[in-house]
């Protein structure tokens, strides 16, 4: 029995943490479908690799509220969305749009490789081509055949 408990609490500390408080969540489980499924798309500010629900910070907390205050007010999932970047500034999205500054940020990894894949090209075929094989003299090759008879 001791053993089943150890298992259970294991298998409950590798769930992954959701924040969401009972006082949270609303009635209307449409709505709360909603709110569950855009708060995926909001990082929390202050955690910065964590969505909303799964932070413990306060902030997330505030994020959370204010959505499904907006979606209690009627909001579309656009109209949430535009109203917390309007607040928030796009830093609030775990997938900013590829667009404006954020290209640069989504252009420049693939861009780095490839000058870096490059770069290393270069590198090994002009090391290739520099590397010339000297051959043996004919003491050098007579002691070479004293070292292998040994």
């Amino acid at each position: 029995m001791r053993g089943a408990a150890c298992l259970l609490a294991l298998w409950l500390t590798a769930l992954p943490a959701a924040a969401v408080e009972p006082d949270e969540v609303l009635a209307d489980p449409a709505l709360e479908a909603r709110a569950r499924e855009l708060s995926r798309d909001l990082r929390c500010v202050v955690c910065r690799s964590e969505n909303i629900d799964d932070s413990d910070s306060g902030i997330a907390r505030d994020l959370r509220v204010l959505l499904r205050e907006r979606l209690v007010a009627g909001d579309s999932n656009a109209e949430v969305m535009d109203f917390m970047v309007a607040r928030y500034g796009e830093y609030v999205l775990l997938n900013p749009p590829a667009r404006g500054a954020n290209l640069v940020l989504w252009l420049a990894g693939p861009a780095l490789l490839l000058l870096g894949g490059g770069g290393a090209v270069v590198y090994l075929r002009r090391r290739r081509g520099t590397e010339a094989v000297a051959a043996l003299t004919p003491e050098e090759e007579h002691r070479l055949d004293e070292i292998l008879r040994k």
